[in-house]
């Protein structure tokens, strides 16, 4: 509590203000005693001589009272001057006083308002810099800082528009890179969208118009534009998906459920994909009775993420393995695969929106960058923990969820 006294910045305009009361009547009296010192010095006996005149000159004038009838009336007449002459004195030194007094309140006055205004010039440098400060801010530097001299209210407010500031930049930060991203998506999408479509177009127009096909050659290009059409839903679900996740519509309806029976289905799905990148997968399963408790829909969309991912980057490793095994009280899901290895400085932003580590392979691999983010909100919905490694040993996105113990419903939706 005393710590924030002394910090106040009433208290301390109170302090400066008996500060410089009390120099300034330690200066008032120095400078009167200077002055008075300074006469004395220069006529020391001034004083006594005036004093010593009127003892004088009233003796004499008493000696001679006894002498001629003449000396009476000058006697009369000196002692008439010397009382004028006291009475005089005493006026003079009357007005002499109050000039004085009025001297010492304009000298006090002119004092207490220099040291007042010297003491509290680090407030006026404050109230300067503040007011700089939020001119240089509303113009739009949001980068400057105004700097903090005190620990006072004037200090607490320098700190709230330091942090003002600092949001204010990383809003705009946040905005320019969301922008940029948006750009990106849009342009991905643009050509992920158009790709597709003009295969679809350019494969039913051949269907439609040349009835001379095979049948083999027909259902080759009946696949062609199953496949580009799942590729153009998945998309619309990644989008779809997103904006459920921005505006944090997920509800979430848990069911327990069986991770092994659970993972094995969902690898089943991927086996066309599988098979289509000429690649083979692994899965490994320690121990069949690890339940947790999820929204099986959800939960499904994210671990699909994950394994779509390890298809489309996972090719030149021809290879995928997904583990489940349990650790403690967790449920704990690795999917590898043996492609090309993330640069260390992107996988702290693998799960960030839009992100993608190379441009260049978006156009290859399709998507729009959302997966991995769309999984790990779902992820952490539940509870649970989603990390990425890379190495030679291979890419490795791991799931952590609750595990729960007994038997339960046994399904996926």
């Amino acid at each position: 509590m005393k710590g924030k006294l002394v910090s106040s910045f009433r208290i301390e305009i109170v302090l400066y203000s008996l500060l410089s009361l009390v120099l300034t009547l330690l200066s008032e009296s120095i400078l009167f005693s200077v002055i008075y010192f300074i006469i004395k010095l220069v006529n020391p006996i001034y004083l006594e001589d005036f004093n010593s005149s009127i003892r004088n000159e009233s003796l004499n004038n008493t000696n001679f009272n006894y002498g001629s009838s003449n000396n009476i009336f000058s006697n009369g007449l000196d002692d008439y001057r010397i009382r004028e002459d006291i009475n005089i004195s005493i006026h003079l030194n009357r007005e002499i006083f109050i000039a004085v007094v009025v001297l010492s309140i304009i000298i006090g006055i002119t004092l207490f308002i220099f040291y007042f205004l010297t003491l509290t010039r680090k407030f006026t440098k404050q109230l300067y810099n503040i007011s700089n400060g939020i001119q240089e801010i509303s113009t739009g530097n949001f980068k400057h800082r105004i700097p903090i001299e005190s620990v006072n209210e004037l200090g607490l407010i320098t700190l709230g528009l330091n942090k003002m500031a600092f949001k204010l930049e990383q809003t705009i930060a946040e905005n320019e890179k969301n922008e940029k991203n948006k750009n990106a998506i849009i342009t991905s999408l643009a050509h992920d969208l158009r790709t597709p479509l003009t295969s679809i177009t350019g494969y039913l127009d051949l269907l439609a118009n040349n009835t001379s096909l095979s049948e083999e050659t027909r259902n080759h290009y009946m696949g062609v534009v199953y496949n580009k059409t799942k590729n153009l839903e998945h998309l619309i679900e990644d989008l779809f998906d997103y904006t459920r996740v921005t505006l944090g519509e997920i509800n979430i309806h848990k069911t327990v459920i069986n991770m092994a029976q659970f993972v094995n289905q969902l690898v089943d799905e991927f086996y066309p994909s599988f098979r289509e990148n000429e690649l083979e997968y692994v899965v490994k399963i320690e121990g069949n009775h690890i339940y947790i408790e999820a929204d099986g829909e959800l939960l499904a969309r994210a671990i699909s993420n994950l394994i779509s991912n390890a298809i489309k980057y996972g090719k030149d490793g021809k290879m995928v393995n997904v583990y489940l095994k349990k650790e403690g009280d967790l449920a704990v899901l690795q999917v590898v695969n043996y492609g090309q290895l993330i640069p260390e400085e992107s996988i702290p932003h693998l799960f960030e929106r839009f992100y993608r580590v190379e441009g260049s392979r978006s156009y290859e691999t399709g998507g729009t960058g959302l997966g991995l983010s769309i999984a790990k909100e779902i992820i952490e919905l539940h509870g649970g923990t989603i990390s990425a490694r890379s190495d030679f040993d291979g890419t490795v996105f791991e799931v952590r969820l609750k595990a729960k113990e007994g038997e339960g419903d046994e399904k996926r939706i």
